[in-house]
């Protein structure tokens, strides 16, 4: 296929999406900005997960970084910077309380916004449906059967139809986007709480560790 050809072919294809998107009535731009929040709330936080670089890191590097912070380096790096800075176990758990505050809460409330989107998709086409089959109805009622009464009737069902159908359309892939952006989110959480786990046992033999070396310090005084 060469250049000229496929240049045709996606103005036939944009014109027949800009036909039937315009038979679909005033419900379709309900539809068109609901799916603009749903796929750029779900790319913004696809982007935001990725740039965390947890799934990049080995357990084994990460862990061998917990004694050598000179090592460190990346937003792994960074996260380990800020929940080591405490001396005690409490202290570590209420920097790993603020990082979950800062970073996981708004993850969440940016999936509860995408499944509010996803589940209004399908009702904003049923909308879309009702309007339309008001029209035909009003057709029918008012029309005295000529062309332009078959004209309004046709309007109104496609009108119905393809907004029950593009409804449908940006449910699905959403609900399958949302689900599994839901999947990554739950294994970065998994990925903290291992984490402070991980970091709370090294800080506890190493606070166990000291106390035995001032205690033998103490007794041989």
């Amino acid at each position: 296929m060469d250049w000229n050809t496929l240049v045709k072919h996606i103005q036939d294809l944009w014109q027949q999406a800009a036909k039937i998107w315009l038979a679909g009535g005033w419900g379709m731009a309900g539809i068109a900005l609901d799916a603009l929040v749903l796929f750029a709330l779900g790319t913004h936080i696809w982007l935001n997960l990725r740039s965390k670089g947890f799934l990049s890191v080995p357990e084994r590097k990460w862990r061998r970084w917990i004694d050598h912070p000179s090592e460190r380096k990346g937003p792994i790096g960074d996260m380990l910077d800020f929940v080591t800075g405490g001396s005690t176990i409490s202290d570590t758990a209420m920097f790993f309380q603020e990082l979950r505050t800062t970073e996981v809460a708004p993850f969440e409330r940016d999936l509860r916004v995408m499944k509010i989107c996803v589940s209004v998709a399908p009702l904003l086409g049923l909308l879309g449906t009702v309007t339309g089959m008001l029209a035909t109805f009003a057709a029918l009622s008012s029309g005295s059967g000529g062309e332009k009464t078959m004209g309004l009737i046709a309007q109104g069902i496609s009108e119905a139809l393809i907004t029950t159908e593009t409804g449908l359309v940006i449910a699905l892939p959403g609900l399958f986007f949302q689900y599994q952006l839901y999947r990554k989110h739950e294994r970065y959480k998994a990925f903290l709480a291992h984490l402070e786990s991980v970091y709370s046992q090294v800080l506890y033999r190493k606070m166990k560790e000291t106390n035995t070396t001032s205690e033998t310090a103490a007794a041989a005084v």
